[in-house]
């Protein structure tokens, strides 16, 4: 894929929140390229089924872009906290060589950064959540544990999904994957968040307020730090 595709995946997918449209005046200030650029590359995207456009509207990712611009955007964040937290590069120029680099970091280098950095959930830059591998596991547990033994993962995720942090009141979902390591994990396990239970997500409360969520016919209050944790595969809710 090309990097100028890449580019305007992930600025649609950092733009929009919960699925909705993003304007061409909003993608093409932060570009920083011109309208008729703007139009023209949407255009595209559209007839290669990364988005959905629509004139004079904005536009929306597909599964198919929301996967890609996830993709690429934890690449990004991942190398951000890499060159902020390790290599003490500064604030300044974190985000500028993240860019530089993403297009270039493979799936395999990408996979063993995250386990270096100990499965990081935001990035030092702007704190947004770092979106989740897309390998078939449940938890990182199970993926150090398979990299300890020497074997090879095989497979990819089907299914996109969203940290319980970033979902819109409303939203219905089934828990898919945990990120962290042991205590993480056991506190989600206590708490009766186990993969494959169903949540409805009730309040998202702005800034650093929790996250509130029905489970198991329980309420509970989720820390941002939980919550964008814990991944979740979207559901429509029927009666």
């Amino acid at each position: 894929m090309q990097r100028s595709t890449q580019d305007y995946l992930k600025v649609m997918y950092s733009l929009s929140k919960n699925a909705e449209m993003v304007s061409n005046a909003n993608i093409s200030q932060k570009l920083d390229v011109s309208p008729a650029s703007v139009t023209e590359m949407l255009k595209k995207l559209a007839d290669e089924g990364y988005i959905k456009y629509s004139p004079y509207q904005g536009s929306v990712l597909t599964e198919k872009g929301l996967k890609e611009a996830q993709r690429v955007t934890r690449k990004h964040r991942l190398l951000e906290s890499f060159l902020s937290n390790v290599l003490r590069i500064g604030n300044d120029k974190v985000h500028q060589e993240a860019c530089q680099m993403e297009h270039a970091l493979s799936d395999e280098a990408e996979e063993s950064l995250c386990r270096f950095l100990k499965h990081p959930d935001t990035c030092p830059d702007d704190g947004k959540t770092i979106p989740a591998c897309d390998l078939p596991f449940c938890n990182c547990e199970e993926c150090i544990q398979l990299h300890q033994k020497g074997l090879e993962q095989v497979g990819k995720r089907d299914k996109n999904l969203i940290s319980i942090r970033d979902l819109k009141n409303g939203t219905f979902g089934k828990v898919s994957f945990i990120r962290g390591e042991h205590k993480v994990l056991q506190r989600l396990l206590d708490m009766g968040l186990t993969p494959g239970t169903k949540i409805q997500i009730i309040k998202v409360a702005p800034m650093t307020g929790p996250v509130k969520i029905a489970v198991r016919g329980s309420k509970l209050a989720l820390g941002q730090d939980i919550a964008c944790n814990v991944f979740v595969e979207v559901e429509e809710h029927t009666k």
